[in-house]
């Protein structure tokens, strides 16, 4: 198997492997604890109003209606509950569709039964009224239906099969006691609706029941029953599948405890809402001819009004996804909201989850496994991590709830193992490359070769490089004075500086030969400005072995000078030799030339010769001089060669525009005065080099010629 075959395999494993620990932590249900406050976030980044939102509207009783009762109508609380029969004579005055009341009155009124009969009487007069009830187990609640309460008008088919294919859900919805209204208000109420509800497990309320059994009878929630109460004849018959409600031929999706996923539609008060005591002033107004608070009353035409308490004191303020405070009737509106606009949200199946949470562990555990450096790692993190959660916000625009947070865990489990096998199938092979090549090799090339492995074959390719040849002057010499620990200690010391030089510039070490040193630029990565790199580095190994030359004479009696050949061309660049061992070394022409040019400088004296077609792509970047034209052996085309004679952006030394100059007479054949302005040059050896030649060419007298190339004979 491949390595890369490998790592994808492995990668997969701990995919799998991960969201095996996923499923593990939903069975203790810590996943659906740490994915509750991503739902929440969810939820309210997307709630917007929708169509139906404006057909929904509320009535609170807030505290500005609390302090007008107390200090205009002198009435504390609870009021009397003829107060309320303005509130819904103002509401059959301007056509609302539904009233539920989001209120418990299982107790009579304080101020007598004059006071129920009122109300009941103003609920009569409304006509299609909801009251509340409570189901709970308490004690003091009945357990049967009152003969007093109509019975909604429900019957849910398949709903004993539904009940008996689904035992737990069916211990939630089916409840043992029930608070009712008193008998004059659950006599009068059209419908009655149940306004007890069961909060997730860390007290938040995102799901709700449409419907609950008491009796034998269907009880729907206060929400659902505003709802089928306003749909009158076009309600149709009413089914119960195993995920939803089908109500006319609406689906209802439910979830497996048979709630409903309740769709926020934003903050508090998304739903227009109106204070109490605005509504019932209103109406006290219009019977006394006066002009009414709200002064449009047709906002309530063919509305669906929901009553309830949203001042702190009265304790009806809830946890929900979009406040800690959200007022009880709000969440019966949401739900209200959701069955007029028909926009359910359903949970993804579970198998569609399952396969989603396995199929980005795999993935990440492959990515993580098969990245090749700690940055490809941190980018899977920074796009994996959040995949789970942007998935969510897309699938809740599609309609369903798609849970994020065993997908986040499942992949950080899965980035976590494919990082350990990461390390243990490749970490120890780049350590071993990394400590075995940093002494031969810039750390752009151990980079790729750590990137691909494959890359270590015998083969090459042709490329343009420039190429390095360097060699100490007279070290066979020196090498005879030292013992072998400091000639070693010496090579050593020089050959440091020399190769550090070279890899910060980007240079690739071929080959130590004694004290030779080969390099080139370009390969393997290609870097355009690989003439200027070498030069510079040129430069640079020259004031590093000056820097250090007083210190070397102290060590070996003698004053150690290096050559620089430099040539720029074509060569084959690649990895050469046998199948057991090979280098990654050059071949061709330029290289050659290259180690002709460093031992050419012996001819002029010089320490530094670069080839035309090096100097030519530096394009003027160092400061310098011409040192004329040679043939070396083995090569009949001769060569123009240059020499650097410091770093670019320094000023280039008077004495290169003088030996330019001579060196135009020389050309010239003006031999008398180009031997006298080089002899003004002092120690440069190249001029001392050229005055020679000029001198004999001289004294040769007219017949004296010279095409100013010289012709070398040694290497």
């Amino acid at each position: 198997m491949g390595r890369l075959n490998k790592k994808v395999a492995y990668g997969l494993l701990a995919g799998a492997l991960a969201a095996i620990c996923v499923a593990a932590l939903d069975q203790t249900g810590l996943a659906a604890r740490w994915d509750n406050p991503l739902a929440d976030w969810r939820a309210r980044l997307l709630a917007k109003p929708s169509a139906a939102t404006e057909q929904v509207k509320l009535i609170l009783l807030d505290q500005e209606s609390l302090d007008w009762a107390s200090q205009t109508m002198k009435l504390s609380w609870p009021w009397p509950r003829e107060v309320y029969g303005p509130l819904l004579d103002y509401l059959k005055r301007n056509g609302a569709k539904t009233v539920a009341f989001d209120v418990l009155y299982t107790e009579p009124s304080a101020n007598g039964v004059v006071d129920d009969e009122a109300f009941g009487a103003a609920i009569e007069r409304f006509g299609n009224f909801v009251g509340a009830v409570f189901l709970g187990a308490q004690t003091e609640q009945t357990a049967t239906w009152p003969d007093y309460a109509k019975p909604n008008p429900i019957e849910i088919q398949g709903l004993e099969a539904w009940l008996a294919a689904h035992p737990q859900a069916a211990a939630d919805i089916v409840s043992p006691g029930a608070a009712f209204p008193v008998p004059e208000l659950a006599g009068k109420a059209a419908w009655l609706g149940n306004v007890s509800a069961s909060a997730d497990g860390d007290s938040i309320y995102r799901r709700a029941a449409p419907f609950r059994i008491f009796d034998g009878k269907v009880l729907p929630t206060l929400g659902f029953a505003a709802w089928f109460a306003g749909l009158g004849n076009e309600a149709g018959a009413i089914s119960l599948e195993s995920r939803a409600l089908v109500v006319g031929g609406r689906r209802i999706p439910l979830d497996a405890a048979g709630r409903m996923i309740l769709k926020y539609r934003g903050p508090t008060r998304t739903h227009q809402a109106f204070g109490a005591a605005a509504v019932i002033q209103s109406e006290l107004r219009l019977l006394e001819g006066g002009e009414p608070p709200i002064r449009d009353g047709s906002v309530f035409k063919d509305a669906h009004v929901l009553f309830g308490f949203s001042a702190p004191g009265l304790k009806d303020l809830r946890p929900s996804p979009m406040d800690q405070g959200y007022p009880g009737v709000e969440i019966h509106a949401t739900m209200l909201d959701d069955l007029l606009a028909g926009d359910f949200l359903r949970d993804m199946p579970a198998p569609a989850v399952w396969l989603w949470v396995l199929l980005l562990a795999m993935a990440a555990g492959v990515v993580a496994a098969s990245a090749r450096n700690g940055w490809q790692s941190a980018a899977a993190a920074v796009v994996l991590i959040p995949l789970p959660v942007l998935a969510g916000l897309a699938a809740w625009q599609a309609g369903f709830v798609l849970p994020a947070a065993g997908a986040m865990v499942g992949v950080v489990i899965a980035l976590m193992g494919g990082a350990v096998i990461n390390f243990v199938l490749e970490g120890r092979q780049k350590m071993f490359i990394k400590g075995a090549f940093k002494h031969y090799l810039s750390a752009d090339v151990i980079e790729q070769i750590m990137r691909d492995p494959g890359s270590l074959k015998l083969g090459g390719e042709r490329r343009e490089l420039t190429i390095f040849f360097s060699d100490l002057q007279g070290f066979s010499t020196i090498s005879e004075r030292l013992g072998p620990e400091d000639l070693t200690k010496l090579l050593n010391d020089y050959l440091s500086d020399m190769t550090d030089i070279i890899l910060e510039e980007g240079g690739t070490l071929d080959k130590y030969e004694g004290d030779a040193i080969i390099a080139f630029w370009n390969a393997p990565l290609a870097q355009p400005d690989h003439a200027v790199r070498a030069v510079r580095a040129s430069v640079r190994c020259q004031r590093k072995l000056a820097e250090r030359r007083a210190e070397f004479e102290q060590r070996t009696g003698a004053v150690l000078k290096m050559r620089i050949g430099l040539n720029t061309g074509a060569v084959v660049v690649g990895n050469m030799g046998s199948s057991n061992r090979f280098d990654y070394t050059v071949l061709g022409d330029a290289a050659n030339l290259a180690s002709r040019l460093e031992g050419a400088n012996k001819a002029l004296g010089t320490y530094m010769m670069v080839a035309e077609s090096t100097w030519s792509q530096t394009n003027g970047a160092f400061p310098g001089r011409e040192l004329g034209q040679l043939r070396v052996v083995g090569r009949k085309t001769p060569v123009r060669v240059y020499e650097a004679t410091g770093l670019a952006g320094e000023a280039p030394a008077a004495a290169n525009t003088a030996f330019e100059a001579a060196l135009a007479q020389a050309k010239a054949g003006q031999w008398t005065e180009a031997a006298a302005a080089f002899e003004q040059l002092g120690d440069d050896a190249a001029a001392k080099t050229y005055a020679a030649k000029c001198r004999a060419l001289a004294a040769a007298g007219a017949g004296a010629a010279w095409d100013g190339i010289w012709n070398l004979t040694e290497k």
